[in-house]
């Protein structure tokens, strides 16, 4: 009689862990017949602490993964309704894949788990896009974090061990800063760097990082470091130079200029930005020679032609306000001090004009025109200006 009933005791746990699973079963066809309302129950349930008899379907690799395709049927429903059951369900898909994969000691479950975290990497990509371009920044980073999680788990590194997927490491760094998490995208973007990926546009993004959460030092480390490796380019020598203006260091600005000059020639920002320095410093003589250095260059670079014409048309102006405070009986001095603001003037006019030829809207162009030519009586081309001007 005893053996019966130890018999009939073994009998009803084998069934009760059997109907246990069962749910998980249930779970899955739920899922598969589109009732995730129904599956999501379903598989809570499994896995509830508080529910005795999920001692049975805890530990089972089995439920995990099943509860991993259920979240994943979530985000992909179409179904408004079904959206609803749970915030994150890529994240939780993804919890529950590894939580699988834990379990599965043996591997049994290894390669599907595998196509399933495949899977599931497009739909976080697709949902780490879709956040950004919304603004979303944070969920965005988050989705792009669990990417590169999953690219890190050893069943899916297995085929390509040294595969590098530089694209999401820069898009999460990306994502970060957007998110003003400037730590975390200035070590994804030092990664992406790593690796030469995008080049000298990654070493920028790094140095905005640094300059974004007040470490301009740092940026400035970063930018040296690209300038080595990225001397012809444009973006980091103005980048630098720019910091060393806010800085006060000229002479920094102008040996970095002088080198990227010599490096390449033919670039007629550097002569710009190099005038434009001197003009910080005051060097008059030096930025005009590096203005018209800039415009042999380039004969029709807009920026060189306005910043030189700009330069003799102030001094114009500072010598003519010499010349209104020659006292009223000095007439002889007043004329003379004029006649040398018209020489700056004049010296102005010829750039101002090529300015309008290049650009017939810039508004600062025209109204130092319509000056000029109002001062020295060229009422002909004064009227032209103002009608250019609408007035």
């Amino acid at each position: 009689m005893k053996r019966i009933v130890i018999l009939l005791v073994f009998v009803l746990s084998v069934s009760g862990a059997f109907a246990q699973k069962g749910k998980v079963t249930s779970a899955q066809n739920m899922k598969d017949a589109g009732k995730l309302e129904k599956a999501v129950q379903l598989i809570e349930l499994t896995i509830d602490p508080a529910n005795p008899k999920s001692e049975k379907t805890l530990p089972w690799p089995k439920t995990w993964e099943v509860r991993g395709e259920i979240y994943q049927a979530v985000y992909e429903s179409k179904d408004e309704k079904a959206k609803q059951l749970s915030d994150d369900p890529l994240g939780v898909a993804f919890e529950s894949y590894k939580k699988a994969l834990e379990l599965d000691t043996k591997g049994k479950s290894a390669k599907s788990i595998k196509i399933k975290l495949t899977l599931l990497t497009n739909d976080l990509t697709n949902q780490a896009v879709e956040a950004f371009q919304a603004g979303d920044f944070d969920k965005a980073l988050k989705s792009f974090e669990t990417v590169l999680a999953i690219q890190d788990i050893d069943v899916v590194k297995e085929d390509n061990p040294n595969a590098i997927d530089t694209v999401i490491i820069f898009n999460t760094g990306l994502a970060a800063s957007n998110a003003k998490e400037y730590d975390k995208a200035i070590n994804y973007y030092k990664e992406a760097a790593k690796y030469g990926y995008n080049g000298s546009r990654t070493w920028l993004a790094i140095a905005n990082a640094y300059q974004q959460k007040g470490d301009t030092l740092g940026s400035l480390d970063v930018l040296k470091e690209a300038f080595q490796k990225y001397p012809e380019d444009n973006d980091v020598v103005t980048s630098m130079i720019q910091i060393y203006m806010q800085m006060d260091k000229s002479d920094e600005a102008l040996k970095y200029l002088k080198l990227a000059i010599k490096q390449d020639p033919t670039n007629v920002t550097y002569y710009f930005a190099q005038g434009a320095l001197y003009e910080k410093i005051l060097n008059e003589e030096k930025a005009i020679e590096s203005y018209k250095e800039a415009i042999e260059v380039d004969p029709t670079f807009f920026n060189a032609y306005y910043n030189l014409g700009t330069l003799y048309y102030n001094k114009g102006v500072k010598q003519e306000n010499i010349a209104y405070k020659v006292p009223p009986n000095e007439n002889e001095k007043y004329l003379a001090e004029k006649k040398k603001a018209d020489v700056w003037f004049n010296k102005a006019l010829p750039y101002m004009e090529k300015c309008n030829e290049l650009n017939p809207k810039d508004v600062s162009t025209l109204e130092a025109l319509k000056s000029i030519y109002y001062r020295s009586k060229d009422m002909d081309k004064y009227n032209a200006i103002l009608e250019q001007l609408g007035q």
